[in-house]
């Protein structure tokens, strides 16, 4: 075996205990004690997402929703026809690989800041 051998096989044995140390899914609550409401665009700053994290949305169901959208419909607090839209109050959504877009489709509440792009590796 060559000099670089036993320092791979460490690397590989810390890349494994990560992802089984991560192998489950993480929840995390939007806005955490503060729920899903406006000014939440900037909650998932310094946050790590995975795949198969599950968001949960806390929130008062006639006065709000979460409507998950595209990227242009996230830019222009829109919903596009066929849109899930979750109006439960307290919704858990798993994220899929990638930028996962979400709005409130009250009158003015998406254009008031209540969005948030998550991204998930």
């Amino acid at each position: 075996m060559g000099s670089g051998s036993a320092g791979q096989g460490t690397a590989l044995i810390l890349i494994l205990l990560c992802f089984l140390l991560r192998a489950e899914s993480a929840k995390f609550t939007v806005g955490d004690g503060s729920g899903w409401s406006f000014g939440a665009s900037s909650w998932p700053q310094g946050k790590r997402f995975m795949a198969g994290d599950v968001l949960v949305f806390n929130y008062d169901p006639s006065v709000h929703n979460v409507v998950a959208v595209s990227s242009a419909g996230y830019s222009g607090c829109t919903t596009p026809a066929g849109a899930k839209v979750y109006s439960s109050g307290s919704d858990e959504i798993t994220l899929v690989k990638g930028t996962n877009y979400f709005v409130c489709n009250f009158a003015g509440h998406c254009e008031s800041g209540m969005k948030i792009a998550v991204t998930a590796v």
